[in-house]
């Protein structure tokens, strides 16, 4: 992580340190951002602030619209009662009922929004207190007039404990709004404070950036120049680098068309020679054979020499086998060659291809081979993909027989054709088995003409993944392997999506 983090940091630095335009802009602009965030914060705390403010205002209003209900409410009850001791009209009752019924829900609201409240708190049960006081008389009186005892009524009221308790009540109620009109006054100042810097401070951060804005587009402007003015000099650069490009390439086309029909000359030159060998060496075996058959004659009539005997019937048959297969191996290098030289001179013809049916097909193909090793070939979904299906198809055909012939037999076999689309114009194709697997230091070599790794086991010229990797390439694409030996291997495809034939590797 820290290695893949270092030449970023390094670039980094190297940008600060480099007094350049693009670094003046790059501070301005991100001063411009902190300065925006700033604005943004200060902002916000003092948006909060209002709030809270603005909800200590509107508990101080329900305070005070509570209190007030309580005195009114019990200005009406006593109302009520004094209409109906003095008239002993039943209707007075219906203004007291009204009033004394709303009391106790009113009494408790005014208890829970003042509860906590230094200043009020105590104040606010005081009048709760009295409330309770007053409200006993009240119903005392009300209930010795419905009795009848009209003057034992009168004689309560007389004695000014009733209007006592509702002086005091007035006093504290007063006393209480006039605390909360005080900490309404004090708080709308707040509010107002906090709306005021709130308004200041966008204003100033919009000035500031708008500032900052400004002279941050002057900075673009002229780095804009700037950059026109080198871009214009590396066009002129491009116009003599494109008419050179064209020249190397034209003179790389011309040394791998010589060099593909160098090859050809070659392979073909060497089979004229080795078809003699071959036809030679089979004139030798059909002499041997006469040899020997004239040696067994004699045998019968006379002692023939050992030495001849040996020379005829071991000598002569195993150095013409080894001749045998020395050409028979030769044969297969310039067939080999012979076929990289037509394929690197055929002409690629793309078309879109389901790689889900030309894999099954093919796995379907060595189901024989995989039968007989315990093993089996599994293909997934595979994307599809517009190329050449000759150079595609070859590919895999390789790539599976490879790992059909190199499996482990101490294991049940599993090969796993996968792929995906990578969503970039790129799509990846992965041919993974549970064989022998390959050596970290051939992980390369095995991609070299006639050469192998590991065991040599297994029939082959080393010539299967050299022609793999040369088709791969001439699609436009790449191939990787990961192997560990004794766990497996997994060759990793990347193609283009769309074979593009002016794009399309055209080198061997």
């Amino acid at each position: 992580m820290i290695s893949a983090l270092r030449p970023f940091l390094e670039g980094f630095v190297q940008f600060l340190r480099t007094p350049t335009l693009g670094r003046r802009v790059a501070g301005l602009l991100i001063f411009a951002l902190v300065l925006l965030l700033t604005t943004n914060a200060a902002t916000f705390v003092m948006l909060k602030r209002t709030a809270t403010f603005n909800d200590e205002v509107e508990a101080t209003q329900l305070v005070r619209r509570e209190i007030r209900s309580v005195f009114i409410f019990l200005l009406d009850a006593e109302t009520g009662q004094r209409g109906f001791l003095l008239t002993g009209n039943p209707d007075y009752l219906q203004i007291y009922n009204e009033a004394t019924g709303n009391l106790p829900e009113a009494l408790d609201n005014l208890t829970t929004l003042a509860e906590g409240d230094l200043d009020v708190g105590d104040r606010a049960a005081r009048v709760r207190e009295l409330a309770e006081i007053k409200i006993v008389e009240l119903q005392r009186t009300v209930d010795l007039a419905r009795t009848g005892r009209v003057g034992e009524a009168l004689g309560v009221v007389r004695s000014n404990r009733g209007k006592v308790a509702m002086d005091e009540i007035r006093a504290e109620t007063l006393a209480v709004d006039e605390i909360l009109q005080t900490r309404l006054r004090f708080r709308t100042r707040q509010s107002e404070w906090a709306s005021t810097v709130t308004v200041i401070a966008n204003s100033l951060g919009a000035i500031l950036i708008l500032a900052l804005g400004a002279v941050s587009g002057w900075m673009i402007r002229r780095y804009i120049i700037e950059i026109q003015a080198a871009r214009d000099a590396v066009d002129r650069l491009n116009a003599g680098l494109e008419g050179q490009v064209r020249e190397r390439t034209a003179d790389l086309t011309r040394a791998n068309e010589e060099i593909q029909r160098f090859a050809y000359i070659v392979s073909h030159d060497l089979r004229a020679p080795l078809v003699n060998v071959m036809g030679y060496t089979s004139e030798l075996e059909q002499a041997g054979r006469i040899v020997e058959a004239a040696i067994t004659e004699a045998e019968t009539k006379r002692k023939v020499d050992p030495e001849v005997v040996m020379a005829v019937r071991e000598e002569m048959p195993e150095a013409i086998g080894f001749i045998r297969a020395s050409t028979e191996k030769m044969d297969r290098l310039i067939n080999a060659i012979l076929k990289l030289s037509r394929e690197g001179r055929r002409r690629l013809t793309p078309e879109r291809i389901d790689m889900t049916a030309m894999a099954q097909q093919i796995a379907d193909s060595v189901r024989h081979q995989t039968a007989a090793a315990d093993a089996r070939v599994e293909v997934a979904d595979l994307p599809s993909i517009e190329t050449d299906r000759l150079s595609i198809e070859q590919i895999l055909g390789n790539l599976i027989d490879n790992a059909v012939k190199y499996l482990d037999p101490a294991r049940p076999g599993l090969i796993e054709v996968t792929g995906q689309a990578a969503g970039d114009g790129w799509v990846t194709y992965r041919i993974a088995d549970n064989g022998r697997g390959i050596s970290d230091r051939d992980h390369e070599r095995i991609f070299e003409l006639f050469r192998r790794s590991g065991r040599q086991d297994r029939p082959g010229e080393g010539l299967g993944l050299a022609f793999v990797r040369n088709s791969v390439r001439r699609l436009g694409g790449e191939i990787t392997v990961d192997s560990e030996l004794g766990k497996g291997s997994t060759f990793t495809l990347k193609f283009p999506t769309r074979l593009i034939l002016a794009d399309a590797g055209d080198f061997a």
